[in-house]
């Protein structure tokens, strides 16, 4: 932001200055030599930085705007009005990373894909939906880590495999943990089902390459015995209507008779034969620190941002979005201040440009597609004479 700097002569005739003691807001009040016209100089730089520390200690808390500011809340929100066009970013650095937590966080009608490291939030890219273009932008900025450790959407394994190839994955056990749990419930009533489901809930308590390998071994001992039930088939052909499930269409011919239990299989048999399951035991990645869920950037980001939201509720979208963005900056660790971001455009932004009139000669009276109108064919566009 520019600096404008105090007068040093008196505003009506031009004569020199000398302190006359101080205004009733403890500025200093200024006497002029020849006249005796009283001033005070003002600072606008440090009146911003003044009302945008108000507007970050309000945004970023759960404090009222009364607590925040010597004034009321009305001359709070006419004051930093303007403190909502600067938009906080995290530029790309080109440090590379031991390892990274990435995931994303719905908030109503938009998505925030986070990414952070070891010491903190390094950057995130909002989108409708964790696809996959939407997560090589994120990824694109960073350098690809020695790890990365995420839920496993397949919108971001797809981005890892095209943005960082050689990047090892480690699946977050505890949503594997929970996919399980989704399919077989929480109180399976086979005998397989309740094996399978122990099989999961000890993925998480997996601490060492002993644990993993033991369970590894159950896993194949589990499908040993159970290996019938998961390839059981039902044909349409032999079965009574009212005994047709629900999720079969109409269409199909057969389908698998324990459904559930072959996809709780198939999920953790394919992450082992993937190796995203214990990558954090990998001996060539053990001086990383690799974790084996997602919890840090689950508890400690997107926990924190949801309870930030809830205490300033009613706030519209692009508020909302900003507030997000200033807490996820102030987790980068390398942040400047935050004043100095401050510059003329945010208080003082530029008035619309008018639109140019549209040519009448460009106008036409043609259907299109784009506009949802087009010549009908078919019956529809028929009539019955």
């Amino acid at each position: 932001m520019t600096i404008r700097r105090n007068p040093c002569c008196c505003v009506v005739c031009g004569g020199g200055l000398k302190k006359n003691g101080t205004t009733s807001a403890g500025k200093i009040r200024w006497r002029c030599r020849v006249c005796g016209a009283s001033s005070s100089k003002s600072r606008p730089d440090r009146s911003r930085a003044a009302e945008f520390h108000w507007f970050l200690g309000w945004v970023l808390s759960k404090r009222s705007q009364q607590e925040i500011a010597p004034v009321s809340g009305r001359t709070f929100r006419r004051r930093t009005q303007w403190c909502w066009n600067v938009e906080p970013s995290i530029p790309a650095t080109g440090e590379v990373y031991s390892w990274v937590q990435l995931d994303g966080m719905y908030l109503d009608s938009w998505c925030c894909l986070i990414g952070i490291s070891p010491i903190g939030v390094i950057g995130w890219q909002w989108c409708d939906r964790e696809k996959r273009v939407a997560w090589e932008l994120l990824l694109r900025s960073i350098p690809a880590p020695s790890a990365v450790v995420c839920d496993g959407g397949t919108g971001l394994l797809a981005a890892i495999r095209s943005v960082w190839p050689q990047t090892a994955v480690q699946r977050c056990l505890v949503h594997v943990e929970r996919d399980v749990v989704t399919h077989l419930t929480r109180h399976p009533k086979t005998e397989a089902g309740k094996a399978l489901l122990d099989l999961g809930r000890r993925l998480p308590r997996v601490r060492d390459v002993a644990m993993a390998v033991q369970w590894v071994v159950d896993l194949q001992a589990w499908h040993t015995l159970y290996r019938q039930l998961v390839v059981e088939k039902t044909y349409r052909r032999v079965t009574e209507e009212q005994d047709i499930p629900a999720y079969v269409k109409p269409h199909q011919t057969w389908w698998y008779t324990h459904a559930r239990l072959r996809r709780a299989y198939l999920l953790m048999q394919r992450l082992q034969q993937a190796g995203h399951l214990f990558t954090f035991l990998d001996p060539s990645l053990e001086e990383l620190g690799l974790p084996s869920t997602t919890n840090k950037i689950e508890g400690g980001v997107n926990r924190q941002l949801r309870l930030l939201l809830d205490h300033h509720r009613g706030m519209p979208d692009l508020h909302q979005k900003r507030a997000v963005e200033w807490w996820l900056w102030h987790q980068w660790v390398d942040h400047p201040e935050p004043s100095t971001l401050i510059h003329d455009e945010h208080i003082t932004p530029p008035p619309p440009q008018p639109s140019e009139p549209q040519d009448p000669n460009d106008w036409t009276t043609h259907t299109s597609a784009e506009e949802g109108l087009w010549t009908r064919k078919g019956w529809a566009g028929r009539s019955n004479t």
